[in-house]
């Protein structure tokens, strides 16, 4: 099958042969149907989280099964599924208390460079990717790194709630948990005018003056809860600065490794909090279909996400796209 394989970082990705052996015992084979092109891909190909490499990237991922290992039981060949990074166990103390996306069980959540599902015909290792590697024509995961899908939800659709533009998606369920007020902050017009239309009721642009001022002005005081979803140093420290007395920051974007954020120790005498965030807090075999459901009644949309379908061969002129601020997502189409 053809991969994207990371060799090295800053470097394009390199298409490459690389197979996948028969399923295992709860292993599951899945026919890649799209991938999405994610900030979390591009920091680990710009070195700003480690990785062991080379590697075939991607977890953003929709398809169908094709062959299940022995003792699988979830899902049979036919069935639509969704990908999910935060695999887990069912055991583990945090499972059993209902915390899966912390899941202790690294035979299961296998640490990066532990997975020998990936090889092609050079010598070095191939690596699997947050136990996906969505990037390839075809994926072999635990079965508990899927979750069956109704058959009339588009693929292509189906592939964002795996992870998908957190920045609209932050908007987008706001307004289905129905906040009063959502600000949208960004200095990119047409991602501004697509939040008003996913629902944010007022925007901010950082390049007309101080971002926390302008929040707290539109306020009067400051906001009950903020999402950072960029992973900047920045950004995070202002997401923390807006806040009302009370309140709560959620930091969703990827901080690069090692960089720490500063904050006044002050603010905290006001009991305002924040809190990371590791793929939401989900629980992935209720929340995923819940998100189909929405989209299906017209609540989530989903299509409004999609600036570009591309092929496979097409990955670095997407990701070169993705840096450019010229797309909210992308999404490779395997069938293309």
């Amino acid at each position: 099958m053809k991969a994207a394989v990371l060799m090295e970082v800053n470097k394009p990705l390199v298409i490459e042969d690389v197979s996948l052996p028969k399923p295992g015992p709860r292993e599951v084979l899945i026919r890649t149907a799209v991938a999405g092109l994610c900030h979390s891909d591009l920091h680990f190909m710009e070195g700003l989280y480690p990785h062991p490499l080379p590697a075939v990237l991607g977890h953003e991922s929709a398809g169908i099964v094709e062959q299940v290992g022995p003792d699988v039981s979830y899902v049979k060949p036919g069935d639509h599924v969704v990908t999910c990074l935060s695999v887990f166990c069912g055991t583990c103390d945090n499972c059993t208390t209902g915390r899966t996306v912390l899941c202790t069980d690294t035979t299961v959540k296998m640490l990066p460079g532990a997975s020998n599902r990936l090889s092609w015909s050079r010598p070095e290792k191939l690596n699997q990717f947050l136990n996906l590697s969505s990037f390839a024509e075809q994926m072999l995961v635990h079965e508990n790194a899927i979750v069956k899908i109704r058959n009339d939800m588009p693929l292509d659709l189906a592939a964002l709630i795996g992870c998908g533009g957190v920045g609209m998606a932050a908007i987008n369920g706001a307004e289905i948990a129905g906040a009063g007020r959502i600000i949208a902050v960004d200095t990119n017009p047409a991602k501004l005018q697509l939040a008003t239309k996913l629902g944010a009721t007022d925007v901010v642009d950082p390049r007309n003056g101080d971002v926390v001022q302008q929040v707290r002005d539109l306020t009067k005081g400051g906001v009950h809860h903020a999402f950072e979803v960029l992973g900047r140093k920045e950004t995070a420290e202002q997401a923390f600065a807006m806040l009302a007395p009370g309140g709560t920051a959620t930091i969703v974007g990827m901080i690069p490794f090692g960089q720490k954020i500063e904050l006044h120790g002050f603010d905290f005498l006001r009991e305002r909090k924040i809190q990371g965030s590791s793929m939401g807090s989900n629980h992935f075999r209720v929340d995923m279909p819940r998100l189909v459901e929405f989209y299906l009644r017209g609540k989530l949309h989903l299509e409004d996400w999609i600036s570009a379908k591309l092929k496979l061969s097409e990955i670095n002129e997407g990701f070169a796209a993705m840096k450019a601020g010229k797309t909210v997502r992308s999404v490779i189409m395997f069938d293309a």
